[in-house]
């Protein structure tokens, strides 16, 4: 029956290629969405791991949160350096991160902030933020450059850099008179660590030694070496990632931070504001999901009505085949035959057109996004998704199974030619 249904397939393999794109079609549209849907989750949860509080000014915690972590957005205001040394001399902190932003080169955000930065950051399963060549930032005009601004720039070891104010990918003002130089470049972490060119806080202050009030004074330009004789104090930062003690205090620090008085601070626990965010945006994963349902359903009505099309024209065939001693029963079975092979067909070519795309695709998604998505062998929910559409596809093709079972001998070979 398998043979008989493969010829039968081959003669009207136009029609056959119709049905077997719509459902590969429908295959590659749900897997990849799904993978992209997934992957996303993980790479914006994977992002930072281990800290306890983010603390900024008060805003909203997903505000917070995305710039802090994603360098999405600007911040509403700064926090003052002595509230920072006030919140790192409570007893039930660990430690500290702080980061400084505002600044931007050749569209990659500048990232101001300490030592504690590689000593402290974690991402992904708590792993540590490890330099693939040369060194942390030592001098004030030292950076550490992220690893795919140093692929993307073609920069190397000892490069000079020139950092924009604003985070715009078009420099309307640089800080020319201190330019910056490659010290290190940090190993690929998936993450937005990847797009960040790091430096120290006293380099985000020696790039505004110029500047009063939010822009630069004109004719002064003052040398690098006279900054570097400077003694460079920090006044405010953007945001400051916490460590604590005890992950039981948590809630105490929170609320001892939120309750500040010296200024209005706002603190965060990252997990829960990444709730927060994929609650925001989980109505457009439910609009994708939708669509690629129906693209699905609608690959099945293909399958279908390609079925049903050409029992007419094989009337004659089924006819045939019932006067060679073929029951109802094997018109029935045959139909359902073609029905499997077609849907296995579009699943096979749909999963490999969804690895195509995802592999493709990952570069882009890596490169303009920061979502890492991988190539993987299916997760026990595509396979399910998969049995179910292959279940439907059968299921489809028992409709004009159906009419084929009812049709009569004499129906066929009293038709006209």
């Amino acid at each position: 029956m398998i043979g008989i249904a493969w010829k039968s397939l081959c003669n009207r393999w136009p029609t056959a290629l119709l049905a077997v794109l719509a459902i590969a079609v429908s295959v590659s549209l749900i897997l990849t969405v799904e993978k992209i849907r997934r992957d996303a989750r993980n790479s914006f949860t994977q992002t930072v791991s281990g800290t306890d509080l983010i603390i900024g000014a008060r805003s909203g915690a997903v505000q917070l949160l995305l710039y802090s972590v994603f360098r999405i957005g600007s911040p509403t205001n700064n926090i003052s350096w002595q509230s920072v040394e006030d919140i790192q001399a409570r007893s039930g902190i660990k430690w500290t991160i702080p980061l400084s932003l505002g600044d931007s080169h050749a569209g990659f955000r500048v990232l101001g902030t300490t030592h504690d930065y590689f000593e402290h950051y974690r991402y992904g399963n708590k792993s540590a933020l490890s330099l693939s060549e040369g060194r942390r930032f030592e001098d004030v005009f030292d950076a550490v450059l992220g690893s795919e601004v140093a692929a993307k720039l073609n920069y190397n070891i000892g490069d000079s850099i020139v950092v924009a104010h604003g985070t715009g990918k078009v420099a309307l003002v640089e800080h020319e008179q201190q330019p910056f130089s490659v010290s290190g470049i940090l190993a690929p972490t998936g993450t937005p660590v990847d797009r960040a060119i790091h430096v120290s806080l006293q380099g985000i202050e020696a790039m505004h030694v110029d500047w009063r009030n939010g822009a630069a004074v004109k004719g002064e330009g003052t040398s690098a070496e006279t900054i570097r004789q400077m003694n460079l104090q920090t006044t405010e930062i953007t945001s400051l990632l916490v460590g604590l003690k005890s992950r039981a205090t948590v809630f105490r620090e929170q609320r001892a931070i939120n309750t500040y008085k010296e200024e209005p601070l706002l603190a965060i626990l990252p997990g829960v504001a990444l709730q927060e965010l994929w609650s925001l945006v989980g109505v457009a994963e439910v609009a994708l999901l939708i669509v690629s349902v129906i693209v699905v359903v609608a690959g099945l009505i293909n399958l279908m009505s390609v079925l049903l099309a050409g029992l007419n024209e094989r009337r004659r065939e089924m006819a045939v085949l019932r006067s060679v001693g073929a029951r109802p029963m094997h018109v029935f079975v045959l139909l359902c035959i073609e029905s499997a092979l077609l849907t296995l067909a579009g699943i096979v070519i749909g999963l490999l057109a969804h690895y195509l795309l995802t592999g493709l695709g990952s570069l882009f998604l890596q490169e303009q996004y920061g979502i890492t998505v991988t190539l993987s062998a299916p997760t026990l929910t595509e396979w399910k998704i998969l049995v179910g559409i292959a279940a439907a596809g059968i299921l489809a093709g028992t409709i004009p199974a159906a009419q084929a079972y009812r049709k009569s001998l004499s129906d066929g070979l009293a038709q006209k030619t």
